[in-house]
């Protein structure tokens, strides 16, 4: 007989060998991020800002950083921030004196035995039992671990972010059986549970062909399949939920809801309604698996937005588990050794191979890319040939920004009205000491936020990022009254707008003495300014209030270019909007063509 598994023990050194590998590869990082910025201002001919690098010349430089990367391609374990930030956390936890909440070892091993318990259904370990890998342990002993005072499970949800062919399916297959036959719970009702029949299916259909196979399941807990249920001669169940299956999702108990690809999601119905049924349950669990998406919009992106902020600590929950695992923002995405620190399961359910062949195929070919660093990279990506470098955007946030700041400056707004029944931008820019400053500001009818597409709507206008006007057309007096708070605050020099839909909005302005003018959108308009706001991104040379309404019309923007190398900025599907950034283009176009301009010629730019 094997020696029993002390499963605690192994979550412990994973989580403690993840932090020690994050502190070791930032340590190295922290030696190349200067490095990379002397060549990088090298390269426009400018002074290293680091004295102590001036006297090197390119060549130097270029060596000293590839001696850094290869220091960090040779550490034997790789771990990305949000990895390390949800090890961390369990780490610091363990060692609170005075918490809510206890780490019961036998509850947190416990599960671990029972999954163990359970056989592969597909592919070569078809009928070999499970064995856990040691970041599944980590997860499950923490998430089933930790109980209050009651001995009530302390987190209700998880979010478990993890690139495709990393047993996902198998990991949630085993959670769901569990909370159906182990925990504890009297009449369990359990869910795998998407917008689709099929997706649905994925992880219930894994349950069944587990349970099927498994002679002890049957035995101990009294676990019987069916055709379309898998149940307990007590009165559990567990079934596949869709909502393309028709019929009141309403009513429903719910134990534990498994959500497998969230990011497939494109609205939040199904995540609310199963979220909502949880609440006669002592300890539900809403457990929540995905891969990257496209959608940054979405119910997927606002989940992981919100697991990044309780493991950064910008928000306390003590009830929300979250991992994400993904190669880091600074990380070479073509190297080999950032496609295995992305991949937990690297080598053993991930095919090495198989990575590297589609990895080669991605750097050599740009049209797979997007596929190829959301899939198995876990990096989000919403249109598929962005314009934006969303990373460099991120880095140009800052949510201490306020207009108060600029009190009395002269600045310059745009306007983009689009139509009647959809949003309406307005993109406030100031410039100082060759620094950009851009806030934008937003407003949709009550109408387009109830809809199911708009489900993102309403909730950023809950946290005041969009303005809601009533009726189904937005109020363009609202938008109005905006701008004139707007110039009574600042010195307005010019509002620009597109004389195709602003037009009677603008001459109203205009007849009170408001500073308005055309600006048409044309490739001659919006090359220019258009690559004019990208060198500002990259440069780090703008900043932004981390707007997520913004955040989300950016990463919609694809360029599009003629054969003059003109751009102009298009959207692949009409509901990936892009009138925030448009609005912000036509403010940056205002700019150069007027006093601004020679401060560019100055500086060896000439606006066209």
């Amino acid at each position: 007989m094997s020696t029993p598994r002390d499963y605690c023990a192994i979550a412990h050194r994973y989580a403690t060998r993840m932090v020690e590998a994050h502190v070791a590869e930032e340590a190295i990082k922290a030696q190349l991020r200067p490095v990379l910025k002397a060549i990088a201002e090298l390269r426009k001919e400018e002074q290293p800002a680091e004295p102590e690098l001036g006297s090197y010349d390119l060549k130097k430089l270029e060596a000293a950083a590839e001696v850094l990367r290869k220091k960090i391609y040779a550490l034997p374990v790789r771990c990305n921030k949000y990895v390390a930030l949800a090890c961390e956390r369990q780490l610091k936890d363990l060692q609170r004196k005075r918490f809510a909440y206890t780490f019961d070892e036998a509850r947190a091993s416990h599960i671990c035995k029972f999954i163990e318990l359970l056989p592969h259904t597909k592919g070569e370990w078809a009928g070999r039992l499970i064995e856990l890998e040691d970041w599944q342990i980590f997860i499950l002993t923490t998430v089933f671990g930790w109980v209050d005072k009651a001995g009530r499970r302390r987190y209700k949800v998880t979010y478990l972010e993890i690139p495709r062919k990393n047993a996902k399916s198998t990991l949630s297959s085993g959670v769901g059986l569990y909370m159906l036959a182990a925990d504890g719970e009297g009449g369990a009702e359990v869910y795998s549970a998407a917008t689709t029949k099929d997706q649905a299916k994925i992880v219930w259909q894994d349950a069944q062909g587990m349970a099927r196979k498994s002679a002890g399941l049957q035995a101990r807990f009294g676990v019987r399949t069916a055709a379309h249920s898998i149940y307990t001669e007590e009165g559990s169940k567990f079934l596949a939920l869709a909502r393309d299956q028709g019929g009141n999702l309403d009513g429903l108990n719910v134990h534990c809801g498994i959500i497998d690809e969230l990011h497939a999601h494109k609205t939040r119905e199904v995540v609310d309604v199963i979220d909502t049924a949880t609440g006669a349950r002592a300890q539900p669990l809403l457990w929540q698996i995905t891969t990257a998406g496209f959608n940054l919009a979405g119910i997927c992106y606002e989940t992981r937005a919100y697991t990044t902020k309780v493991l950064e600590g910008q928000f306390t929950d003590h009830r929300h588990f979250g991992i994400i695992f993904s190669i880091d923002a600074d990380d070479d995405w073509a190297h080999p050794s950032s496609w295995a620190k992305a991949n937990p399961n690297w080598g053993i359910s991930v095919g090495v191979e198989d990575i590297t062949r589609k990895g080669e195929k991605a750097v050599k070919v740009a049209a797979s890319r997007g596929n190829f660093k959301t899939k198995h990279l876990n990096v989000w990506v919403n249109a598929k040939e962005a314009w934006m470098d969303m990373v460099k955007w991120g880095d140009c946030a800052d949510p201490s920004l306020s207009l108060d700041d600029f009190a009395g400056a002269e600045c310059v707004a745009a306007v983009d009205l689009a139509t009647k029944v959809d949003v309406a931008a307005l993109v406030l820019i100031f410039w100082r000491a060759g620094h950009w400053y851009l806030f934008p500001f937003f407003w949709l009818p009550e109408s387009a936020a109830e809809q199911q597409e708009g489900s993102q709507y309403a909730g950023w206008a809950a946290e005041g990022y969009l303005t809601l006007t009533p009726g189904n057309v937005t109020d363009h007096n609202a938008v109005q009254e905006r701008v004139r708070e707007l110039a009574s605050a600042h010195q307005l020099r010019k509002m620009a707008y597109d004389p195709w839909q602003a037009h009677k909005f603008a001459t109203e302005l205009a007849d009170e003495g408001m500073p308005v003018g055309e600006y048409r959108m044309t490739v001659q308009n919006m090359s220019e300014p258009m690559k004019e706001l990208h060198a500002a991104v990259l440069s780090g040379k703008l900043s932004h209030p981390d707007n997520p309404v913004m955040n989300w019309m950016m990463s919609n923007v694809v360029a599009h270019l003629d054969a003059k190398e003109n751009i102009f900025p298009r959207k692949e599907q009409p509901q990936n909007k892009i009138d925030g950034p448009v609005a912000a283009i036509m403010a940056v176009g205002e700019w150069l063509t007027g006093e601004v301009a020679a401060e560019y010629i100055d500086r060896g730019i000439i606006v066209l």
